[in-house]
C-alpha cells in the first residue's frame, strides 16, 4: 500500500494564508470528513489541507503493531505529509505557522510525523492517538519542539489506543520540548468530544 498526494483543500487559499492546518483523517474515513471538523475550530483564517489515504487507511494494522508490518504504508503516508509541509513552506508560511490535527489513525500519524520532524510548529492536536510502533522507537525522533503547543485527548478505555501509550507519547514529546497537555476522558468512546474541541481551540488554535 502506497499513497498518492491526493488532497482536499478549504479555508483561505495557501497563497493568501498566514497559517496552514494539515488535517489527517482516521481509518475508513476521508479527507472530506476531517475537513468538516474545521467548522468547530478557530481556524477561519487558515489554509486547510487534508490528504486522502488510498483505500481510506494510512497503514493496514494497529498502530501498536511492529512498524515493519505497517510498511510501506506508514513511510508512504509520512512522505505525503512531508510533501505537504514543503508546499506550505514554499508558499511562504513558516513552520511556526504550520499546524497539525488528526483523529484516531490520523492522530497517531500526526504525532509520529511531528516527532520525527520536531521543530517549533504552530501547534499539534491529536484526537485519540499515540506514537507508532510495538514500542516507540526513540532513534526515529529528532529535533526540538521548542515550546510547540500539543494537545492529546483520549478515552479511558479506548478500543484502539491504550492510555499507557498516550502517556508514553506525552513523556517523549515533553522531553523534546513540547508544551504538551493530555486530557483523558473516562468512558468517552472513540469519538471527538465538545470538551476536546474547546480545549484544542484554547491551547492550540488561539
Amino acid at each position: 500500500m502506497t499513497h498518492q498526494k491526493n488532497i482536499v483543500t478549504a479555508g483561505v487559499p495557501l497563497t493568501q494564508a498566514k497559517k496552514a492546518l494539515i488535517m489527517i483523517h482516521g481509518r475508513g474515513a476521508s479527507a472530506q470528513d476531517i475537513i468538516s471538523l474545521a467548522t468547530y475550530l478557530n481556524v477561519g483564517d487558515y489554509a486547510l489541507i487534508a490528504p486522502q489515504a488510498s483505500g481510506h487507511t494510512w497503514y493496514p494494522y494497529s498502530f501498536m503493531a511492529p512498524v515493519a508490518q505497517n510498511e510501506p504504508g506508514l513511510s508512504s503516508a509520512i512522505a505525503v505529509i512531508n510533501s505537504i509541509v514543503d508546499d506550505i513552506l514554499k508558499a511562504g508560511i513558516p513552520a511556526s505557522n504550520i499546524y497539525f490535527m488528526g483523529f484516531s489513525q490520523g492522530a497517531c500519524l500526526t504525532l509520529e510525523y511531528v516527532t520525527r520532524h520536531a521543530q517549533p510548529y504552530g501547534g499539534v492536536v491529536a484526537f485519540t492517538g499515540g506514537l507508532i510502533g510495538a514500542e516507540p522507537d526513540i532513534a526515529n525522533y529528532n529535533g526540538d519542539f521548542n515550546g510547540t503547543p500539543v494537545f492529546i485527548g483520549s478515552s479511558d478505555p479506548d478500543m484502539h489506543v491504550p492510555v499507557t501509550r498516550v502517556r508514553e507519547s506525552e513523556k517523549i514529546m515533553k522531553n523534546m520540548g513540547a508544551d504538551i497537555t493530555v486530557k483523558i476522558y473516562p468512558g468517552m468512546g472513540h469519538t471527538v468530544s465538545q470538551d476536546e474541541v474547546e480545549t484544542a481551540n484554547k491551547l492550540v488554535f488561539k
